[in-house]
């Protein structure tokens, strides 16, 4: 029995290599960061520790851009334009119910169990970075304004921002005193990738691609071999996972200031939050995926382990796109057009965790300061957290974000700088709940569209080619057979038409008796028979 076991685990293990690796790599991050701390090591040696862990960041974050753009095209030019406005509204009004439920459930915690004792003020509290008084209608429109930006190419490295800017009028006023500064919102350009912009435009690029049907064939082809081509470079960059996340995680750790006067109440904040998250992930979410699919939620869980472990590794829901696209296809079946626009989407708009963080964070905030919110203030918190999440989850930190909710309901932001010592572990928490949630999220498209996609592909021959040669293209990136095969449908036609030419010996000898009248489809994977072009005449001929 004994020996059965072992060889079950060890039958686990081989399977599922990178993620016991992946695993492993916490907890040896984790021990490390602690184990290392008593040495007080130098800034030099800090700086070696997270060079990989920023390496491995770098290479994911380098992939996210072409798999944006290739994902989002080649999945919505297989659909119609009716279905992709379906499975957006369908998505963004899932996303939109579960950030409220996260926020009211945030709300409910924090409200019962207290966490803000107002007897810690008296320990010195460094300064928050400013960032002015930020207007809700402002994140809203800076929001719109992202989704159409001016330029695509500056789309991929800046995104507006509205910014506030302080001017002291010239003009002396009749007294001859100097005028009150008056603060001026200034719209500009800020550094980070524009996704939702992008988004956007991929999805219209896509849209129509689909309108033009066969004649747009070899534009969809293209983006579909260079998301195969981005997904085999993917697999093949994740196996540097357990390294960068050791580093990453032992890097945080080692990096931490002393935080024992503090200790015991951000103890009982961070149990808030992560209560919260638990809850959210597996009560909230899986109960309204059960309601809406009438399926066990459980299996969506098992097969996105290993990106949610990657998502708590890495801190990053747009490094961790590329592992939630492959266990969600892979391992869940998730239709690959539904996850190639969804998966994206959500890591822009869902922010499940995030909402519950921040209407948390706040609260808290306020009873630090004792504080009491009126039912009017608490739902105010409520919703501007939920808006928040959705146009400001780009944010690091989620400081604008926080400093937005503090403004509105007028409670001082002396504190943020308090939560910033134990974010670095809330921010892994909640990302991974994040990830988790845009797998369910996909699923539950799915179960919303599936049968109207099967049904356009019925209608549409080249859509099922292509879905077949998306196929081909996953079974070749794990065989070691030559890719310059005849495809399964081209054979079935070939010995159709072999069978019914009448002459027993035609298989053998049809291509030497008399030239095949029939179209065989081949795949564009295979070697085509007539040069695609008119090749040019020699110089003496001419």
């Amino acid at each position: 029995m004994k020996s059965r076991r072992r060889d079950e685990i060890v039958q686990f293990c081989r399977e599922n290599t990178l993620l016991v690796m992946t695993m492993f790599s916490v907890f040896l991050g984790v021990v490390l960061g602690f184990g290392l701390r008593p040495l007080n090591l130098s800034q030099e040696t800090l700086q070696l520790i997270n060079f990989p862990g920023e390496i491995f960041m770098q290479v994911l974050k380098m992939m996210i851009l072409p798999l944006i753009f290739s994902s989002l095209i080649s999945a919505l030019a297989q659909m119609d334009a009716k279905e992709s406005g379906q499975m957006g509204a369908s998505t963004v009004l899932y996303y939109l119910s579960t950030a409220v439920l996260a926020t009211l459930l945030g709300i409910f915690l924090v409200t019962v169990i207290h966490p803000g004792d107002p007897s810690i003020k008296g320990t010195d509290i460094a300064e928050a970075p400013s960032e002015g008084n930020v207007s809700p209608l402002d994140t809203f429109l800076d929001l719109v304004r992202n989704m159409f930006p001016e330029n695509i190419i500056q789309a991929t490295f800046e995104r507006m921002q509205t910014t506030y800017v302080a001017i002291r009028p010239k003009i002396a006023s009749k007294n001859g005193t100097a005028g009150n500064i008056i603060v001026k919102r200034s719209i500009g350009m800020t550094k980070g990738m524009n996704i939702l912009g992008i988004i956007v435009f991929c999805t219209g690029f896509g849209i129509v691609i689909s309108q033009l049907g066969e004649r747009a064939r070899i534009v969809v082809d293209f983006f579909v071999i260079l998301d195969a081509v981005i997904m085999r470079w993917v697999v093949t960059l994740m196996w540097f996972a357990p390294l960068g996340i050791t580093c990453l995680i032992c890097g945080n750790l080692l990096e931490l200031d002393d935080i024992s006067d503090i200790a015991s109440v951000l103890a009982l904040y961070v149990f808030t939050v992560c209560a919260g998250l638990v809850l959210h992930t597996i009560i909230t979410v899986p109960l309204m995926y059960f309601f809406i699919t009438r399926e066990n939620p459980l299996p969506i869980f098992k097969g996105m382990i290993q990106a949610v472990v990657t998502a708590f590794g890495t801190a990053s829901g747009g490094a961790t796109l590329p592992m939630s696209m492959q266990c969600l296809e892979d391992h869940c079946g998730v239709d690959r057009r539904i996850s190639r626009f969804v998966l994206p989407l959500g890591s822009t708009i869902n922010m499940d965790g995030n909402a519950l963080y921040e209407a948390v964070a706040v609260i808290f905030i306020a009873q630090l300061n004792n504080v009491q919110l009126s039912l009017a203030e608490v739902l105010t918190v409520s919703i501007t957290a939920t808006i928040a999440s959705i146009g400001l989850g780009s944010v690091p930190a989620g400081l604008v974000s926080i400093l937005l909710i503090l403004n509105t309901v007028g409670l001082p932001v002396r504190d943020v700088s308090m939560l910033f010592t134990v974010d670095w572990l809330l921010d892994r928490v909640r990302t991974a709940v994040n990830v988790l949630g845009d797998a369910y999220a996909a699923s539950v498209v799915q179960h919303l569209l599936q049968k109207k996609l099967d049904k356009a592909d019925a209608r549409h021959d080249y859509k099922a080619e292509i879905k077949g040669e998306i196929e081909m293209l996953k079974s070749a990136a794990t065989s070691r057979r030559p890719s310059f095969t005849m495809s399964e449908a081209s054979k079935e036609l070939f010995l159709t038409h072999a069978n019914t030419a009448g002459n027993s010996r035609i298989g053998s000898r049809i291509g030497s008796r008399r030239p095949s009248s029939t179209n065989l489809h081949l795949s564009w994977r295979n070697n085509t028979i007539d040069p695609p072009y008119t090749p040019l005449p020699n110089d003496e001929n001419v």
